[in-house]
């Protein structure tokens, strides 16, 4: 790490580690967080809202000093077969941080092995800490749909036309109805919703991901597993977050016309920051979607910049990236008003007009009860922007 990825001012974005365990939370399954404890404090602390009131097996693997300089796997690998052997997850994930990153734990390896000894569906993922949620989230949705979807069978929902809802944790979206929202506004469309990827579903449900028409990846991790599920079943994918009346009968039509060519398509398609002075900052893909919902809304156009990596698939879009504070910086000075996590502002300047929209997996706890569900209407915003 190079200074200029020091964060002198702003926060960081939860981790990779804190993405696979997010998630997988509600899925049954055993997550492992392989440190000596503080990466699984600082998730049930700070980025897993449902900690208290859902029960979910994510354990730390307590690694010590010694073990991590002798390379003692053997430990990791019979500690998580005994807990999965006695509390039968439906599979069990083990997830590295920092310190295995730099002793070259082989996670792949490790999972082989605990998976060899139990017979339940292990999966390794080699995660550093070094890279945020949506890296973490992304492989762990991936992992699961190259294992654990099923052949299709032909089976029908109560909809002629249902999709997956991809991308789903509570660190782009919060515990305050999204997923729900999203169901919703869908289902007023005309669309059902076959499993929600990984909110509001169980794995029986992600199984099944097979019989559904189109998968509708909601934010950046749910990427590469729509890819997966293109590649595997022939299941073509929208790219777009539900915000708004407007862009959600956009969404619709764009899953009509992808049920009906095989195409996929990521929906926003947004001009440059210094042609808009209008940004909106945050996941890159949550972020282009409300951009493009503030566009049709407003009649101004609207940008986005990702202050998370990116799938390389979103700079087609117009989606910009910047990762680093003194990387950002430059485009909010370039800026007439600016939507962002709270914890921006001290680096907006004083002439830029800041419109706060906290982001759980960058500002934590902080100000989870002004997180506004955005996803059928833009009423929060009414007061900014005349809407």
């Amino acid at each position: 790490m190079s200074l200029k990825q020091t964060a002198r001012i702003i926060s960081t974005y939860a981790g990779d580690t804190s993405g696979v365990a997010s998630a997988l939370f509600e899925l049954g399954g055993m997550t492992v967080m392989h440190d000596a404890s503080g990466c699984n404090s600082t998730y049930n602390t700070h980025d897993e809202p449902r900690w208290y009131d859902t029960d979910s097996l994510v354990f730390i693997s307590a690694l010590t000093e010694t073990e991590a300089i002798l390379g003692d796997d053997g430990k990791l690998i019979g500690d998580c077969a005994r807990a999965a052997e006695e509390l039968h997850p439906r599979f069990v994930a083990v997830a590295g941080t920092p310190i295995p990153m730099m002793t070259g734990v082989d996670f792949d390896a490790v999972a082989v092995e605990i998976e060899a000894r139990t017979g339940i569906p292990s999966f390794g993922f080699a995660t550093d800490g070094m890279h945020s949620y949506v890296r973490g989230a992304g492989m762990a949705f991936d992992a699961l749909a190259r294992r654990m979807v099923r052949e299709p069978v032909g089976k029908k929902s109560g909809f002629s036309l249902d999709v997956n809802l991809i991308g789903l944790t509570p660190l782009d979206f919060s515990v305050y109805g999204a997923p729900d929202s999203m169901k919703n506004a869908l289902g007023k469309r005309g669309i059902g919703v076959r499993s929600s990827w990984a909110m509001g579903s169980r794995l029986d449900e992600l199984e099944d991901a097979a019989n559904a028409s189109v998968s509708l990846a909601v934010s950046g991790s749910g990427l590469a597993a729509a890819r997966t599920l293109y590649d595997r079943f022939g299941i073509p994918y929208v790219a777009a977050t539900p915000c708004g009346e407007r862009w959600n009968d956009r969404i619709a039509d764009a899953v009509r016309q992808a049920a009906k060519t095989g195409v996929s398509k990521i929906l926003p398609s947004l001009p440059t920051v210094r042609e808009t002075r209008r940004l909106v900052l945050g996941e890159g893909l949550t972020a282009a979607s409300l951009a493009s919902a503030l566009t049709f809304e407003t009649g101004s156009a609207w940008s986005a910049l990702s202050a998370v990596e990116p799938d390389d698939d979103l700079f087609a879009a117009g989606i910009l990236s910047a990762i680093d504070e003194d990387d950002i910086a430059p485009y909010l000075a370039d800026c007439e008003i600016v939507i962002a996590d709270p914890l921006y502002k001290p680096i907006v300047p004083e002439n830029v007009r800041f419109v706060p929209l906290p982001h759980e997996g960058f500002s934590g706890r902080l100000f989870r009860h002004d997180i506004p569900n955005l996803t059928e209407d833009l009423t929060p915003f009414r007061k900014d922007f005349a809407l």
